[in-house]
Parts: C-alpha cells; sequence; structure tokens
C-alpha cells in the first residue's frame, strides 16, 4: 500500500491544510476522500457516490479551502437540510480558520437580518438549503456572479426533497466558468441529468454502488403487530444501554413515542418537520452530548447527520421509500465502526421488508423476543427472500417464529 492511501499525505494537500489535519487527528483519509481529493484539487469536476458516513464533507471542503486560497471568488455548498448545513459548516470551520476565510450559514428557521449582517463581511464560502438562499438573492443580499466553485451536496436527497426547481434557478445565477463538485450517496436518473447539462467532463468517483450497507453494522428484523411495538421496543431498551437513533414515519408518530419513552423513564427527544430549528439544534446537541439516550427523528434526519457512536438504530416504522432504509442504519457503524439496526415489521408488511432487501441485495435475519407472542407476515404478504449479494457473508433467513438471539446481537470484544 502507497503512503498516500495511508495518510492524507501525496494527496495534492498545501502543506498549511495538512498540519490543520494533523492537529484534528485526522490521519487516515476515507476512501472516497482518497478518490476524490486528488481530482478535485486539479479543479476538475466531479461526481461522488458515497455511503452516508464516508467522510464526503472533508472530500470537497479540502480542494475547496484550498483553491479559494489561491484565486479569487467564492465557494457555495447547497445542502438539503438545515442541520446538514450546519454540520458541514461545523467541519469546515476547523480548516477555514487556517486561512483566515470566513463563511456564512444561509438556513431557513434563523433570523434573516443576522444572515445579512453575516453576508455584508464577504465570506468566502457560503454554505446554503436551496429555499433561503433564493430569499437572499431576491432582496439582494448577495449574489453569485462571483461563485468560482460550487458543491452539491447529498444531491439525491435534496431532489427527493422537491428542490430542483430551486437548483435549477440558483445555477442559472452561477458562473459556468466554474468547478462543480456532486456528492450523493445514489446515482438516480435526475443526477445524470444535472450532471449532463450542468457539469464539464465530471470524474465520476464511486465508493460503493447503490444499496450497499456500511461495514460492521448487523441487521435483525422483528415482525410486531403495531398494537405492541410500544412493548417490544421497551424490552430491546433494557439490552441497549448506549445511545439509540429511533425512525418513525410521521411528526404525529414521533411525538408519541417520544412522550411514551420519557413517560417510562428514558431521556428522549425528537427531531422532526414540526420542530424550530432551534429546538432541532437543541434536541440534536442534547444527544450528541449525552443529554438525551434517545432520539427519534422523521427521515429528515436519516441523511447527512453526523454522530459518531450511535450504538443502534431502530426502525420503529418502515420508512416509505425503501432506499431510506440504507440512510437510516447508516447513521450506526460509522466510519468504520460497529453497529446494529433493529426493524419492526407488522404482519401486512411482508412486500415492504421485500422491497428493502431488493435495495440492500440480502435478506434482513429475522428475530423474535421471548417477551412478546409470535408474530409472522399474512401468506399474502411473503413471497421469496432476494438472493444474497456476491461478496458478503451468507445472512440466512430463519423460519418465521424462529428466533435468533432474543433479538440481541452477538457481544463484540471492543
Amino acid at each position: 500500500m502507497t503512503t498516500s492511501q495511508t495518510s492524507f499525505y501525496g494527496l495534492g494537500i498545501a502543506p498549511g491544510l495538512l498540519q490543520a489535519l494533523d492537529a484534528l487527528k485526522f490521519t487516515v483519509p476515507t476512501p472516497i476522500q482518497h478518490k476524490a481529493i486528488p481530482i478535485a484539487i486539479e479543479g476538475k469536476d466531479i461526481i461522488g457516490i458515497a455511503q452516508t458516513g464516508t467522510g464526503k464533507t472533508l472530500a470537497f471542503g479540502i480542494p475547496m479551502i484550498q483553491q479559494l486560497a489561491q484565486k479569487k471568488g467564492k465557494g457555495l455548498v447547497l445542502a438539503p437540510t438545515r442541520e446538514l448545513a450546519i454540520q458541514i459548516n461545523e467541519a469546515l470551520g476547523s480548516l477555514t480558520s487556517t486561512f483566515r476565510m470566513k463563511t456564512a450559514v444561509i438556513i431557513g428557521g434563523e433570523s434573516m437580518h443576522r444572515q445579512t449582517q453575516a453576508l455584508r463581511v464577504g465570506p468566502r464560502i457560503l454554505i446554503a438549503t436551496p429555499g433561503r438562499l433564493l430569499d437572499h438573492l431576491e432582496q439582494r443580499n448577495t449574489r453569485l456572479d462571483d461563485v468560482a466553485i460550487l458543491v452539491l451536496d447529498e444531491a439525491d436527497r435534496m431532489l427527493d426533497m422537491g428542490f430542483a426547481p430551486q437548483i435549477d434557478q440558483i445555477l442559472r445565477l452561477i458562473p459556468k466558468d466554474r468547478q462543480t463538485m456532486l456528492f450523493s450517496a445514489t446515482i438516480p436518473a435526475s443526477i445524470v441529468k444535472i450532471a449532463a447539462a450542468h457539469m464539464r467532463l465530471p470524474v465520476r468517483t464511486e465508493i460503493a454502488p447503490t444499496g450497499t450497507m456500511a461495514e460492521g453494522v448487523s441487521q435483525e428484523l422483528f415482525v410486531v403487530s403495531k398494537e405492541k411495538k410500544g412493548q417490544l421496543l421497551k424490552e430491546l431498551l433494557k439490552r441497549y444501554t448506549a445511545s439509540v437513533l429511533l425512525f418513525v414515519r410521521t411528526k404525529r408518530g414521533a411525538q408519541r413515542v417520544t412522550r411514551d419513552l420519557r413517560t417510562a423513564g428514558h431521556p428522549a427527544a425528537e427531531i422532526h418537520a414540526n420542530r424550530s430549528l432551534s429546538q432541532r439544534k437543541e434536541a440534536l446537541a442534547g444527544f450528541k452530548s449525552g443529554k438525551y439516550r434517545i432520539l427519534v427523528a422523521t427521515d429528515i434526519a436519516a441523511r447527512g447527520i453526523d454522530v459518531t457512536g450511535i450504538e443502534l438504530v431502530v426502525n420503529y416504522d418502515l420508512p416509505d421509500d425503501p432506499e431510506n432504509y440504507v440512510h437510516r442504519i447508516g447513521r450506526t457503524g460509522r466510519a468504520g465502526r460497529e453497529g446494529h439496526a433493529i426493524t419492526f415489521a407488522t404482519p401486512d408488511q411482508g412486500k415492504d421488508v421485500q422491497g428493502i432487501e431488493k435495495i440492500i441485495r440480502t435478506s434482513i435475519p429475522l428475530a423474535q423476543h421471548p417477551a412478546l407472542p409470535a408474530e409472522r407476515f399474512s401468506s399474502s404478504h411473503q413471497g421469496h427472500a432476494p438472493q444474497q449479494r456476491h461478496g458478503g457473508g451468507q445472512q440466512q433467513r430463519r423460519p418465521f417464529g424462529g428466533t435468533r438471539n432474543f433479538g440481541y446481537p452477538r457481544r463484540r470484544h471492543r
């Protein structure tokens, strides 16, 4: 293995940034960083495809900061959610200070006046959600005719959330003579269309194909009636004592589950679209600090939230989009760590589980908890399990109603 594969040295990074990375204890680049940084530093357009939790922020942040230190203009990073924009700013802030570059976060839910003041000092990097950026453009608080580097982060998520018209409008205001970096967990046709229309011979680097799960994440599936989900969750929480990220489908469901958890004595917080930005910030900060052991979230938190050390992800409800299953369980087992994911499915959701298994190209092992009666998928919702993907370990589907370690993963040496 060459030196450039085991450290940031040899990737074309300037000495000042290398020193900053050393100070931050960043010593070994992730695969997407190792592949993308040299390409981006050369000024080439790039499409980076990698699962969540693989270090994409530094993969575009390091080249952007280095190039802006050498030329005029500013950088613009578009992100789908407020939380991701804040996270990107935090990650870049540890490096921009080396070059005394100012950044500004332009997101909904915060004071327009405060953001206007931040724009007036001439930040070199804007990190924005599309809608709020357009609000400032309409009020002429900023302009985009000096953007030299554009990053579309979590591009597939932005399109899923309906931001395509806003992105098109923003792209029309940015000089065509720019560098564009597009990072995404998947590569749907809509992404290909953006690349063809707005990028110059982009270099595509793909770390893992769509549907690839993070390594080190074990999985279990419980078939449980809707009425018994709460009881099953309480039983499982007796075993798992560290941090838990729990996903539900609806805002109302998040409120109800959080209330039930608090009543049972579990420190829990909720994060969803009905919460104000300050409430969402407090919930996420409290989860990171340990104030809240359990964070209950809708899919707004399935992508781009970087919280290390999550022991368990619980899919209390199945996601509406089967691809979101991959993004949800990617919140655990990040950056090479081990993690576990537990999914609840009701007896009539066999076909929905099949859809997820088709995406991940493997079956999810069935489990049963001894404290609850055995359940199975109804006959009209069973079907056949998909083929095991090549190169992975064999995960055998247990007979319906069978048990697997009472719902607990095997103990690992840590």
